[in-house]
C-alpha cells in the first residue's frame, strides 16, 4: 500500500469541462463511476477525495486490478495523489511509469522491460484505460507488467 503521484493538470476530465477539472478535483462518485465504466470492480471500494488526493481502500480480486484501480483514479484531471489502501492477493509493489514528452510505448518498453518489441505487453497491461497504443500523453501514468 502506498502513496502515488500523478500530474494534476493531466488526465481525463470527469463530468465537467476540462478547464474546471484541472482546478477542482473530481467527486468520489465520479471516480467510482470511472472505475466501473472501465470494467473494474468498484463493489466494496471506498473512494474519498480530500483536496487533490484520492484515498482508495477495500479489496481487489487481483494485484492487476488493484494497480488498474490506482491508475483509473489517478489519471484524472484534478488528482495529484492516490493513497492506496487496497488489499489484493499476492500484493506487491506496483511498477508505474510517468509518460514524458517524446515517449512512445516502444521507448518505455526498452527502458523498463529491456526490449522495445515488448511494447504490446505494456499496452495490454493498461487496457481498458488505453484504447490505442499510439495515444499516450505526457503526465499519464502507465502500469508496467512484471518482467
Amino acid at each position: 500500500m502506498g502513496l502515488w503521484d500523478f500530474v494534476k493538470g493531466a488526465g481525463k476530465a470527469l463530468g465537467i469541462g476540462e478547464a474546471e477539472a484541472k482546478e477542482a478535483p473530481p467527486t468520489s462518485e465520479a471516480l467510482k463511476k470511472e472505475i466501473e465504466d472501465l470494467g473494474l470492480k468498484a463493489d466494496g471500494l471506498d473512494v474519498t477525495v480530500e483536496g487533490d488526493t484520492v484515498k482508495v481502500s477495500g479489496r481487489a480480486a487481483t494485484q492487476e486490478e488493484r494497480e488498474k484501480i490506482i491508475l483509473a483514479t489517478g489519471n484524472v484531471a484534478g488528482v495529484s495523489k492516490v493513497e492506496d489502501a487496497i488489499e489484493a492477493p499476492d500484493a506487491a509493489e506496483p511498477v508505474f511509469h510517468t509518460v514524458v514528452k517524446g515517449d512512445t510505448l516502444w521507448k518505455i518498453s526498452e527502458k523498463t522491460l529491456g526490449n522495445g518489441a515488448r511494447y504490446t505487453e505494456i499496452f495490454e497491461a493498461n487496457k481498458p484505460m488505453l484504447k490505442d497504443p499510439d495515444k499516450i500523453y505526457p503526465g499519464q501514468v502507465l502500469r508496467i507488467p512484471a518482467k
